[in-house]
């Protein structure tokens, strides 16, 4: 018997368990589906780039997309402890105030305004650089200014010549600009929640880490959340909650489990044959996600992070990082970025950019043949269109049906259009004249709006950002309270992106944490 069990050992997750059981006589079980942290990949900053398929994900596809010419997109999600924050690319952001104040004030959802939540961003932070109304010092999430290669400065100019003013915070008052990322990262490592929240209440007597745990089915008595029951090896096993269950695995995992456990839309509990324990229209609706357009580009010398694919550079940055802490192997790869409008109606930006002193580092781009390039990506950060998660079958090791559901709605696509235009007023900018050969991919011959339209149907893809499934409100959709309890069930909370209400303009391992961090806070008042 324990206090809580937390299903779940991902951003949120991690941040959960060790807030409640910084109380000695509260006791914890966290089950993860995955394994330990322990992949030396994992704790490199470069390792990203050999994260977003294997071992160490779901494996996931999505069903074939409509309006993106029924492609099945490939689908990275973190299966390993520390979730999607082991496997990222550790970029620091966490989307503009507004996007918080819409969640309290248009979309049913008071305590969570900017305001509210700013305590939580500042408590979990620990910066390197920064301190300030923004920013805190000496938390668990180690955040760190890096040392940008010399091509990601040539495109921090290269914005600065397109019109796009330099910042030197993303996450302060005013999101808008280009600038350098600040990474989730400390001491050149990987900081990921499993890392910064976790490792350090590792030694607690009153926390049970159990990973390689797929959780089958949420225990309900009653109308209460008892227990969960989950496999290890293969083996039936069963824990039981005195308080509560906190469902914490993710926009994809999340809605699952709540359906296997027959809590979700009747009708489709009903296909499968399961008893609806619940009727909870919106489990597994209003799944969002950026859709991310990539563009490459050949250089003329070998001067981008490509050359360290070549084994006698890898083994002098492997040296580099090993004696010095420094080097390409310090780097996320994904250093420099920008936030600027597509409509310069908009209140805030409605783009966000992505720029990679590299090629041939996502799925499905190619490489110029020369093995030297740059990467710019963007996508638009607020898409209108929705899509679902539902169940293929009862069986729980079974992928569910993953549809984003991408650029359904036009406009999504018309701003998709406007940032890979703007890709190319960037990346032909003066400052790049002596490095940029050419565009590779997509290449010259793409120059209408209707090319590009066909262009990012064709190559857009996941930018790794799934939220909304479980949405927190008030209205007949909504799966949680303002509290994150579920509707109609005692005892039970999911505390993770899947109850954003609508996608923040970001990356958002950030804002999993702080849904964390409140969760927490919000847990212990209902006990204490």
């Amino acid at each position: 018997m324990y206090d809580y069990i937390i299903i779940g050992g991902g951003s949120s997750g991690c941040a959960i368990a060790a807030r409640l059981t910084e109380d000695p006589e509260t006791s914890v079980l966290l089950l993860e589906a995955g394994p330990l942290d322990t992949d030396r990949y994992i704790h490199m900053p470069v390792g990203f780039y050999k994260m977003t398929d294997g071992p160490l994900t779901w494996g996931y596809k999505t069903v074939p997309q409509k309006h993106c010419n029924n492609r099945e997109v490939p689908y990275a999600q973190g299966r390993v402890l520390g979730g999607g924050g082991s496997i990222n690319a550790e970029i620091f952001t966490r989307g503009c105030p507004e996007d918080y104040d819409r969640w309290a004030n248009e979309e049913g959802c008071p305590g969570w305004s900017f305001e509210e939540i700013r305590p939580y961003y500042v408590r979990s932070e620990d910066n390197d650089v920064l301190a300030d109304d923004y920013h805190g010092v000496g938390g668990p999430l180690g955040v760190s200014n890096i040392t940008p290669h010399p091509m990601t400065k040539a495109f921090v100019q290269a914005c600065q010549q397109a019109g796009i003013p330099y910042t030197t915070d993303f996450n302060g008052a005013k999101q808008e600009g280009c600038g350098v990322y600040q990474t989730t990262t400390r001491g050149a490592g990987r900081c990921s929640a499993a890392t910064g929240y976790l490792k350090p209440a590792m030694g607690r007597p009153n926390l049970t880490v159990t990973p390689n745990a797929l959780t089958t089915r949420i225990v309900i008595e009653n109308g209460r959340a008892t227990g969960v029951e989950y496999a290890v090896g293969g083996q039936s096993k069963s824990a039981q909650a005195d308080r509560e269950v906190i469902v914490a695995a993710g926009a994809i995992g999340s809605p699952k489990i709540m359906m296997l456990s027959g809590l979700g839309p009747a009708d489709e509990l009903g296909r499968h044959g399961i008893d609806v324990v619940a009727d909870i229209p919106g489990v597994g609706r209003n799944l969002q996600d950026h859709f991310d357009v990539d563009v490459v580009y050949e250089l003329y010398e070998q001067n981008s992070f490509d050359k360290y694919a070549k084994p006698h550079w890898m083994l002098w940055a492997g040296l580099q990082y090993v004696l010095f802490k420094t080097g390409p192997v310090a780097s996320n790869i994904v250093e420099g970025g920008a936030f600027w409008y597509a409509d310069e109606t908009a209140d805030t930006p409605d783009l966000q950019f992505h720029f990679l002193a590299g090629a041939g580092v996502e799925a499905g781009v190619p490489p110029p043949a020369s093995g030297a390039g740059l990467t710019l990506n963007t996508y638009f950060v607020r898409p209108r269109s929705r899509g679902s998660v539902t169940l293929r079958s009862t069986d729980p090791k079974e992928a569910p049906n993953i549809d984003p559901n991408y650029v359904a709605d036009p406009y999504d696509m018309k701003i998709t259009v406007e940032g890979v235009k703007k890709i190319r007023e960037i990346m032909t900018q003066p400052v790049f004249d002596r490095h940029i050969k050419k565009e590779h991919f997509p290449g010259d011959e793409v120059r209408t709006d209707a090319e590009f339209e066909e262009y990012s149907r064709n190559h857009g893809r996941t930018a790794y950002h799934p939220v909304g499934t479980c949405k927190m409100g008030v209205d007949d959709m909504a799966v949680v309270d303002p509290e994150l309890r579920v509707r109609g069930i005692e005892r039970l909370r999911v505390c993770d992106s899947s109850v954003m209400p609508s996608l923040i303009s970001s990356n958002t391992n950030a804002p999993s944490i702080m849904i964390g961090e409140k969760a927490s806070d919000m847990i212990n008042a209902s006990y204490n």
